[in-house]
């Protein structure tokens, strides 16, 4: 039952509307039209479309040409945010007659909940055959598989730039993010992985070990690699030579081996800065192994960013140098489908 409280704001809300148009905050847009009546909202059938609009959201009646990017570009100033737009109206078809809510403001930068916790899985491939015997091996067929899984169900494939961003607590991102990470440095990233993910507009980041780009016909080549990266996909390092980084060999004294770990690291983010004009903060530990000491030099020498192997998400107060990634080995999609899950429940009502 309304009660007189609750009739005064109403009232109250439409002089507010009144004097929002005066001053000009309400723009004119395919979806813009006169306040909303008493009667409309009250629940009555309105006979015009109708836009609110606060300093916080915006509400829009479709008129049937919109979609999300353009409504994104008119309200965001930006079609690539229409995820925003997407993520505050999920299950709502973007059809004449349905009113949105378009958020104007950032919110929620962690993914926080009442009932958990936004996580971000990084899925790491390796090498794509059209028939694998390999367990580190993905079915060109599989993979594209997954990928439309992925596109089918809402997902979208983010930068390492902007999952940085999330951890680091800046921005926040679309409720079903995901990483696609693309390691050593196989030819069949470019051959194969790459047209796949063209199809579905992902990209990835591959995360190479120098010693084996351009050496053979099954390796990358550094103008394949320029291809991707103008094409949105990023490049990080594995080492110069895949070694395994906690591991001193026989001949090397404690001062060699870190010697030897500190070259690794640096040489590969150098020649992968001179050969790609970039800065280079993404590692790969090989075989995901890493210790305190790794992880000093790491930092030292400039990696914003590495990767594990340990199964799991990463929420944003995750730790930067020792990020889980789920090795996609399993061709079940079963199995495909827990890995790309991206909410963590914990509930703190």
């Amino acid at each position: 039952m309304w009660n007189v409280s609750k009739i005064r704001n109403w009232y109250r809300l439409e002089v507010i509307i009144f004097v929002m148009i005066g001053v000009g905050f309400l723009f004119q847009s395919s979806c813009v039209c006169p306040p909303a009546t008493t009667a409309e909202f009250f629940g009555a059938k309105p006979t015009k479309p109708v836009t609110f609009r606060s300093d916080e959201y915006v509400v829009c009646l479709l008129q049937g040409e919109e979609s999300p990017a353009s409504l994104a570009d008119r309200f965001l100033g930006d079609r690539k945010k229409s995820w925003v737009i997407e993520d505050a109206n999920e299950g709502i078809p973007f059809e004449k007659g349905r009113k949105i809510v378009i958020p104007l403001k950032e919110e929620n930068k962690g993914g926080l909940t009442a009932d958990g916790y936004q996580v971000v899985p990084i899925l790491a491939y390796h090498r794509f055959a059209e028939d694998c015997r390999s367990p580190l091996c993905m079915p060109a067929s599989i993979f594209d598989q997954q990928m439309k899984y992925l596109k089918d169900n809402g997902y979208r494939a983010i930068s390492m730039s902007r999952l940085l961003g999330f951890l680091r607590y800046r921005h926040a991102i679309p409720k079903r993010s995901v990483v696609i990470t693309l390691d050593d440095g196989y030819r069949s990233a470019y051959d194969i992985a790459y047209p796949i993910l063209k199809k579905y507009g992902f990209t990835a980041t591959l995360l190479i070990y120098t010693n084996f780009v351009g050496v053979s016909r099954g390796s990358i080549t550094w103008d394949q690699l320029r291809e991707m990266k103008a094409n949105g996909f990023e490049v990080g390092s594995q080492t110069i030579s895949h070694c395994d980084l906690t591991k001193e060999r026989e001949e090397e004294d404690d001062k060699a081996y870190i010697e030897r770990i500190r070259r690794e690291l640096l040489v590969s983010k150098q020649i992968i800065d001179k050969k790609l004009g970039q800065d280079t903060i993404h590692l790969a530990f090989p075989y995901g192994r890493y210790n305190m000491r790794v992880l000093d030099i790491c930092d030292h020498v400039g990696y914003k960013m590495a990767f594990s192997v340990k199964r799991g998400g990463n929420p944003f107060f995750g730790d930067l140098l020792s990020l889980r990634r789920d090795q996609i080995l399993k061709r079940d999609m079963e199995t495909f489908v827990t890995r790309a899950g991206g909410f963590h429940r914990f509930s703190i009502k």
